[in-house]
């Protein structure tokens, strides 16, 4: 251990000697188009406060169960937040739109061709076991996340040709192609993992040993199933790093588990644990009453929420042989009828999706524009008429008649070779078509029942399944499902991931983050001239092109968003007055002094 940190330190020594006549390729941080908010001796981010006390606790809850402590891999089902033991080379920036600066890495040069980007790692960076972290680290948890992890990695990164280890601490990515700016930034997003820890245990069945982080937090102890604890490590050597100042606050971080989010609500609000994020309408318009909340001892707040809302739906599997024509499913999702759900149902929160980037300006508009025609004229022949057409949505009353919606269905089902005979909407096999919705939460019960009438009117048979997280992830992995609710995020600067999120590549890896199994060469095609985009500008107007084909292809029924966080927190903690633009910021919190629990202010 002497020797490798005696090393590190000459090493750097003389690295920092002969960095001076190419300084200027080298930084402290990069962004997706070169404009950094924050300039090179910054003290600390805008949304944290650097004077925060340390100490404390926080308690969150989490629904289902956990078998495993490895987020990295498809087996299981990973503790929720374990990720937070792990560091990556650099930070992202909550309050800009993609830019990274130091964290394990001190240093980052990016090829004028984008054809590389090489990292100096901090020679002060260790794991949590005290052992220095090295270059040949950064490339063990690469080779580890792209051969042994869950296959959206190996997707993700496509796009690295190889890995050296120029130096004990100097790290260079090269890349297959030139011109790719957001990868770059990807490989800083790499979580990094301890090759000494790691090298003689399978990673693919890593279960439930405890990890070694590199990480502000580490696991401090488990109950497989029920419980999870984090601590905050007193010695964490990246604690005084500008990106971290303000950050990471509590001593300890506890995650609970309960298997009914109606169980948890009135846990929460018996004061088994501190903060709740919201996601029903109906709950937050009539379930916060009581003493708790009219003595303000529980604080209710809503809060913008300005990231991409991404897509919430209902979600076909299309490797499904009923799903092949989207003509059906087009007919499917003509008869949820999302008027009468909202005023009916959730109070009249929400406003209805209609964009895989819905919420940003990264959205289509119900008329092609200029810019998204000539990036489509190309594929003209490739792709439906609708896609050059404005986008028709689906709106009804909202007073539960959706008989137009059941004609338009019954016609499309027509020309996919469906009649409706015997009360039965059946195939030329005299095969009733039917499907199930795969549910993880009761709760949704109430809003599929109402589907579920309008598609049995017109003789579709629709059942509900309704299983644990773990059974629930377990399907979708393995492609077990016909339908089910799941809400795909997006970034404001959409680039590498779309790959994996719509790739023919990706379609039928188990544990694909492309659902649906969608695939289609025009997507592929779009998809990297996304990637490859050199403007802010043409970055926004392919990802517009590519949510009208995205559309077009029906493999989900949008549901709905709300752009804002809905938080109920016990009255007991403070956070900065600047809040992260694209973020919610709970790493930015901390216990208030009235709050009776004594604090760790000077601990490390």
């Amino acid at each position: 251990m002497i020797n490798k940190l005696i090393r590190i330190c000459l090493f750097y020594m003389l690295f920092s000697v002969s960095i001076g006549a190419q300084s200027a390729s080298w930084n402290n941080a990069i962004s997706m188009y070169g404009d950094l908010k924050y300039d090179a001796d910054f003290e600390h981010f805008d949304y944290a406060n650097p004077n925060a006390p340390k100490g404390g606790v926080f308690k969150q809850a989490s629904i289902g169960s956990f078998d495993s402590l490895n987020p990295f891999i498809v087996k299981g089902n990973a503790a929720s937040g374990i990720t937070r033991i792990y560091d990556t080379l650099l930070q992202q920036s909550t309050d800009e739109p993609f830019s990274l600066y130091a964290l394990i890495a001190s240093q980052v040069k990016v090829a004028d061709d984008f054809s590389s980007v090489s990292f100096l790692i901090n020679p002060k960076a260790t794991f949590q076991d005290g052992e220095a972290i090295t270059a040949s680290d950064v490339k063990f948890s690469f080779d580890l996340l792209v051969n042994e992890s869950a296959p959206h990695f190996s997707s993700y990164y496509a796009g690295v040709e190889k890995v050296t280890v120029d130096a004990l601490l100097q790290v260079t990515f090269h890349f297959k192609e030139v011109g790719n700016r957001e990868l770059p930034l990807i490989i800083g997003q790499i979580p990094i993992l301890p090759e000494h820890f790691w090298k003689d245990i399978d990673f693919s069945k890593s279960g439930l040993i405890v990890p070694v982080g590199s990480g502000p937090y580490q696991i401090e102890s488990f109950d497989a199933g029920k419980q999870v604890v984090f601590q905050r490590v007193k010695n964490y050597w990246g604690k005084d790093l500008a990106v971290n100042k303000g950050r990471h606050n509590f001593d300890h971080i506890i995650v609970d588990y309960y298997r009914d989010d109606s169980v948890a609500f009135e846990a929460f609000k018996s004061g088994a644990f501190d903060y709740r994020l919201e996601t029903s309408s109906k709950r937050w318009s009539t379930g916060y009453v009581g003493e708790q909340f009219n003595k303000q001892h529980i604080l209710l707040e809503t809060i913008a929420d300005k990231t991409p809302q991404g897509m919430q739906g209902f979600w076909f599997n299309l490797r499904k042989e009923k799903f092949k024509d989207p003509k059906v499913r087009e007919a499917i999702s003509l008869l949820f009828d999302f008027e009468w759900a909202n005023k009916t149902l959730f109070y009249d929160a929400y406003t209805r999706i209609d964009s895989f980037y819905s919420g940003s300006e990264l959205a289509t508009q119900s008329e092609i524009s200029p810019a998204e025609q000539a990036i489509l004229l190309p594929y003209k022949e490739h792709l439906p008429a609708s896609v050059f057409e404005p986008i028709k949505a689906n709106k009804t009353s909202g007073n539960g008649n959706v008989r137009q919606q059941m004609r338009e269905a019954v016609a499309l089902l027509a020309e996919a070779g469906y009649q409706l005979k015997d009360s039965k909407m059946q195939n030329q096999q005299g095969e009733q078509l039917s499907f199930e919705f795969l549910l993880y939460s009761k709760d949704f019960e109430r809003i599929i029942h109402p589907f579920r009438r309008n598609l049995q009117r017109i003789g579709i048979k629709a059942d509900i399944r309704l299983v644990d997280v773990s059974q629930f992830i377990n399907r979708l992995n393995s492609f077990e499902f016909d339908m089910l609710s799941l809400r795909k995020g997006q970034s404001i600067s959409p680039g590498n991931e779309q790959a994996s999120f719509w790739g023919c590549n990706t379609a039928n890896d188990a544990g694909t983050s492309n659902w649906a199994g969608i695939c289609s060469p025009v997507i592929d095609a779009l998809t990297q001239q996304l990637i490859m985009a050199t403007t802010r500008e043409q970055l926004v107007n392919t990802t517009k092109a590519l949510d009208r084909v995205l559309l077009s292809q029906h493999m989900v029924i949008p549901q709905w968003y709300l752009p804002a966080y809905r938080i109920a927190y016990w009255d007991k903690f403070s956070r900065p007055k600047v809040s992260p633009y694209y973020d919610l910021g709970l790493d930015t919190w901390w216990l208030k002094a009235s709050s009776g629990v004594t604090t760790s202010e000077g601990s490390q």
